[in-house]
């Protein structure tokens, strides 16, 4: 019985592919998130940010295969394939689907799991849901806006949160500090 519970712990390591801790932060998503409802957000999704609903052909229309893949059916993409990754720029990262305003450059730093990591967003402008997939408890992160799936939020980040938001590179759109002026 021991041998069978190794056994799906360690496959459950190998699934949480953004982890690069994965049983300690998923016993940490857990508690975080077994008693909470289907959606739940540190931050209330901030109303004025307004809703974007499509169907899923005209999704389909405006997104990449792979934003779609990745946006609206939850996929991941590849570790370390990410134009942004390394980026350091000063800017904006919003929604690729909606165009939302959801990180600032500010709060990215490097996590080493080749995925671009937060440790703050826009207050208001993600939310978290409980995602039980994979055997595990963990916390998708969602765009407040069109609900397109970010990635998953962990316990193992830098302070001043101690969180890691760990999001797709696909999902997301960065907009230079230099334009995000112009459009002001």
């Amino acid at each position: 019985m021991k041998a069978i519970a190794s056994l799906v712990v360690g496959m459950s390591v190998l699934a949480a592919s953004c982890d690069r801790s994965a049983v300690t932060t998923v016993a940490k998503d857990a508690e975080r998130t077994a008693d909470a409802p289907a959606a739940v957000a540190k931050d209330a999704p901030d109303k004025s940010v307004g809703r974007v609903e499509k169907t899923d052909a005209q999704w389909k229309k405006i997104l990449t295969p792979e934003q779609y893949y990745v946006l609206r059916e939850k996929g991941t993409e590849r570790a370390g394939s990410g134009k942004d990754l390394n980026n350091h720029e000063k800017g904006t990262f919003t929604c690729a689907a909606c165009g939302l305003d959801l990180f600032s450059s500010d709060t990215k730093f490097e996590s080493g799991t080749g995925w671009p990591s937060f440790w703050q967003p826009i207050a208001g402008h993600v939310r978290e849901i409980a995602d039980k997939s994979l055997g595990m408890t963990r916390s998708e992160v969602v765009c407040a806006r069109c609900d397109g799936h970010l990635g998953h939020v962990f316990d193992d980040g830098p302070k001043p949160t101690g969180l890691r938001y760990c999001m797709n590179n696909v999902s997301l759109k960065f907009v230079p500090a230099a334009k995000a002026d112009e459009k002001k």
